[in-house]
């Protein structure tokens, strides 16, 4: 790894800047963040953030919805943008000596988008097609079910594309307000990886954001979490499989068991190796795809089982994802899986940041997010000092019977008392 893996620069009226410069490369990657997402939204317009995104790709001011694209596929680069919960993120991996058309492009979407009456009644058709098709796959849908579990009546667990009904109300008056209130200096941070020169950057990232005015930071409201008993919630339908997303209230992102938190994930479902992959799969076959996944905000977070089950076994797979969840609570995981976990832990994020795209998302995820960047040597000296009993502690954090929840989607009317039972429901 190079001395420095990372420069950091913040404009005077809040703009921050962040890259690091990677030898040896012929692209850089661009982000532009913003901390705007689901969580800055309410009830009533879920959705607005999402929709604003697709919006600023249909033009700006400087750049026409075709002359975006064309400016940088025609410099060999991509082009391309996503909302989450707490940010929104537009990016562009492009050979490095158009760096300038790079922040040039993105920086014009961002700030000087058209937002079009005609484009936006395309587009909210597209997003509500978005919205059933995704509604369509039980494999995707069933997670929205189980937000609603988590974060009930809370933005969190509401679907980040909004509902037919709340995308239906949002008009060109709306989106215009949202952008100008969440799309400020104060919100904005600009990552880039490649190669550069940090100055440079800076230097352009001046001339695009440095006519902003101060403007204070937005911020959410907290989610709450007041579960007293497991929850379930099942949706009857003919599928061939049976689509299982079980999920346990978990950390925030910078909570001091974070990493063992990693470990857990991927001793009990983060690769083919894994115990969940093992027992259900390969012993037993149950099911084709099985797995687990941490999810971490700014102050919750959920520890996540997925499976596709075979529709006659649900119980019997239920029995297996619980009684693993309960040996891990008690059981030291061995030496030689606990040496596995982190070698894979390290050894993904290593071969992550051989590329520029991956780079400029971890730093830009961290900086909006409002963590401390931690280096690759910062991550390798905290991942190595996590112990076997950590990954007890944060089993034992998760795995509460209380805290459980779980959504289903498949043909279960029959079966549904049994899966209560193994729920410990009544």
């Amino acid at each position: 790894m190079p001395k420095k893996e990372f420069e950091k620069t913040k404009l005077a009226n809040g703009v921050e800047v962040v890259t690091n410069a990677m030898s040896g490369r012929a692209s850089v990657a661009i982000g532009i963040w913003v901390r705007s997402g689901g969580r800055y939204e309410n009830l009533q317009n879920k959705g607005i953030a999402h929709f604003l995104e697709h919006l600023l790709f249909k033009g700006s001011k400087k750049y026409s919805c075709r002359q975006l694209k064309e400016a940088i596929e025609g410099r060999g680069g991509s082009l391309n943008g996503f909302t989450a919960e707490e940010m929104t993120c537009y990016l562009t991996k492009i050979p490095s000596r158009y760096l300038d058309l790079g922040l040039d492009v993105l920086s014009d979407m961002v700030l000087n988008p058209l937002l079009e009456d005609e484009e936006i009644a395309k587009e909210k058709t597209v997003i509500i097609e978005e919205i059933k098709m995704y509604k369509d796959l039980p494999q995707s849908h069933v997670h929205e079910l189980l937000d609603e579990l988590l974060w009930p009546g809370q933005p969190l667990g509401v679907s980040l594309a909004g509902s037919v009904e709340t995308v239906s109300a949002i008009n060109q008056e709306a989106l215009s307000k949202f952008q100008k209130e969440f799309y400020t200096c104060s919100n904005i941070v600009v990552s880039v990886a490649g190669a550069l020169k940090h100055k440079d950057v800076v230097k352009k990232a001046k001339e695009a954001f440095g006519a902003l005015k101060k403007s204070k930071r937005n911020s959410f409201v907290p989610a709450t979490v007041d579960q007293k008993e497991p929850q379930l919630k099942i949706l009857n339908k003919d599928t061939e499989q049976t689509h299982l997303a079980m999920g346990y209230h978990a950390i925030a992102r910078e909570h001091p068991l974070r990493h063992a938190a990693t470990l857990l994930n991927i001793v009990l479902g983060g690769n083919m190796s894994s115990r969940l992959f093992d027992e259900m799969r390969e012993k037993r076959g149950l099911a084709y795809e099985i797995g687990a996944g941490i999810r971490r905000f700014y102050d919750t977070g959920v520890f996540i089982v997925h499976a596709g089950i075979d529709n006659s076994k649900v119980e019997e797979a239920l029995e297996i994802i619980l009684t693993e969840l309960s040996k891990i609570k008690k059981e030291l995981v061995s030496e030689g899986e606990f040496k596995r976990a982190k070698d894979f832990y390290l050894g993904q994020l290593a071969l992550a940041l051989e590329d520029t795209s991956d780079n400029m998302l971890l730093l830009g995820e961290a900086l909006t997010a409002g963590e401390k960047i931690h280096t690759y040597r910062n991550l390798c000296s905290q991942v190595n000092r996590v112990r076997r009993p950590d990954i007890c502690e944060a089993a034992k954090l998760f795995f509460k019977e209380e805290k459980l929840n779980l959504a289903l989607i498949g043909p279960l009317a029959e079966k549904e008392t049994r899966i209560k039972s193994c729920l410990k429901l009544s």
